[in-house]
């Protein structure tokens, strides 16, 4: 999985998919915050949103994941197999997250690698005040339901 606007390095796919073929990741993230902050050319509060996404994340869920919210990721088989489609909700950004949770409550084996992220060369944000509200009261909504599945 990966953003088709080249803020994801396709030379990166490789770490990624090696990191599931030869370490036996089950899922391997390729995160924006495990050395300090990685972004390239975006604005300050776009930084900041994303930083404090991440960090309410993994308070709300308990995952040990320094980006929850990346969309660059390399799945096995074996974790998608592990996922029923039909009960993934999210549609913007909390996708990522709840396809990431959803995992970790199978306690597959999820690792990280260092990324550079780069501002978009094409299109534009899709970002938006009910894609922030998806996230913040998806993410609780989410856990809460955990308890009982």
């Amino acid at each position: 999985s990966m953003d088709a606007d080249f803020s994801h390095n396709p030379s990166d796919l490789q770490r990624l998919y090696d990191s599931c073929s030869t370490e036996k990741a089950d899922i391997c993230i390729g995160s924006r915050y495990i050395k300090g902050i990685n972004v390239v050319n975006w604005p300050l509060q776009r930084i900041i949103l994303s930083y404090l996404a991440s960090l309410y994340v993994r308070l709300i869920t308990g995952m040990n994941i320094k980006d929850p919210t990346s969309g660059f990721v390399c799945y096995s088989v074996k974790s998608l197999k592990k996922l029923n489609f039909s009960e993934i909700k999210f549609n913007g950004y909390a996708f990522q997250i709840e396809m990431k949770f959803k995992l970790f409550l199978n306690k597959l084996n999820i690792i990280e690698i260092p990324i550079i992220f780069r501002d978009r060369k094409y299109g534009k944000s899709k970002l938006n005040s009910s894609i922030i509200g998806e996230a913040v009261f998806g993410v609780i909504s989410m856990k809460l339901k955990s308890f009982f599945s």
